[in-house]
């Protein structure tokens, strides 16, 4: 690997901005680079869709090796605070922001990985699989990017997403299905001095219910939670008649956490209705859960390189979500890659020249992997 160039290709990635809908500028630097690698390099109307400033990119170079292609990805888009972001080298290896920002290693760790691994295979002139590329935009915002492509361009029939923490050379098999659910519990106002009895406490009515609730872990694979509550106005002497929540539902079981969901609005709409008030209930299914067989051939592709770089090649299920998950969706079943990025989405975020490196090292095998 050429080390220098692999940290100089993160450092320019990572210093610029590319918030979620706004990844105009990568866009555009992606696609210099990809071209410049012999590349065909597409972009979709994801951005328009979204109001944002840029689409997805799909990027095709035919291989000389048999086999149909195999499709690597990453995402464009990083968390806030993003904006100014600069990486630090340390003398250590670590590779830190300056502490005001996140790093942006998620996801830029594993697209420079990706770049490195590409140049290398130019430069050697060596044989490798026609590779299929995807960068997604709005993946920070529960996978939106990724939801809106059209996959009837892609051939890949497995993928192999750079987009994991943990350490290199592990990878996530199986992903859960998250509900996103939002609740207005509405009641009626009154004085809360004069009248109190001639009103409807939404907010009394929705903690009965948020009481009822199970939170936290419910069962073995299934996590349950509220995250935000307001209600009422700011004001002491008057009823509350609204109550707005929001919530999440995780399970490696896509109708159970659909049922699960039905109970939630079951409860809510019982509480309210017996305060003599009505609620509404709205929710959606950004991610779906998907599981990859212990056979499949993208499993048997990154054991072998593992093994290769002397890497553990475990397999473990993630309770986070990544576009693997509109990819399986659409009959493309892969991997998420540990790809050299800690404490993301926070500023404490790093990575380390030798993790990058590394994933450079498992991207380059897997892409020369005709077996």
């Amino acid at each position: 690997m050429n080390r220098e160039r692999l940290i100089r290709t993160f450092q320019e990635l990572v210093s610029i901005d590319s918030p979620s809908f706004g990844e105009r500028a990568m866009a555009d630097e992606l696609t210099r680079r990809l071209k410049e690698l012999g590349f065909a390099v597409s972009e979709d109307g994801a951005g328009t869709y979204y109001g944002g400033t840029a689409g997805n990119l799909y990027a095709y170079r035919e291989g000389s090796l048999p086999g149909e292609p195999l499709l690597f990805s990453t995402h464009m888009d990083t968390v806030e605070p993003s904006r100014g972001k600069r990486a630090v080298l340390h003398e250590d290896g670590r590779i830190t922001s300056e502490g005001k920002t996140v790093l942006g290693a998620d996801c830029m760790a594993g697209t420079a990985a990706v770049l490195e691994a590409l140049t290398e295979l130019k430069e050697e002139q060596a044989d490798c699989r026609s590779l299929e590329l995807l960068f997604f935009i709005g993946e920070e915002k529960h996978l939106r990017g990724s939801a809106v492509f059209d996959y009837s361009k892609v051939r890949a029939k497995e993928s192999y997403i750079l987009d994991l923490s943990g350490p290199v050379g592990t990878a996530a098999d199986q992903a859960p299905t998250l509900v996103d659910f939002q609740i207005t519990v509405h009641g009626k106002a009154a004085h809360a001095g004069f009248a109190p009895e001639q009103g409807v406490h939404a907010v009394a009515a929705a903690a009965k219910a948020l009481a009822r609730m199970e939170l936290g872990h419910v069962g073995k694979n299934m996590t349950v939670n509220i995250g935000h509550i307001e209600g009422g106005v700011k004001a002491t002497n008057i009823v509350p008649d609204t109550c707005f929540l929001m919530g999440e539902v995780r399970s490696y079981s896509h109708e159970q956490a659909l049922e699960e969901m039905k109970k939630i609005e079951a409860l809510f709409r019982e509480e309210a209705e017996k305060a003599g008030g009505s609620c509404e209930v709205h929710f959606t299914v950004p991610v779906h859960a998907y599981q990859v067989p212990g056979d499949h051939p993208c499993v048997r592709r990154f054991r072998k390189a593992c093994g290769k770089l002397g890497l553990s090649g475990d397999l473990k299920p993630t309770f986070g979500g990544s576009d693997q998950s509109n990819l399986s969706l659409h009959g493309i079943d892969g991997l998420v890659l540990a790809s050299a990025m800690e404490q993301v989405h926070s500023c404490g975020e790093y990575t380390t020249v030798q993790g990058i490196e590394t994933v450079a090292e498992l991207a380059k095998l897997l892409m020369r992997d005709s077996a």
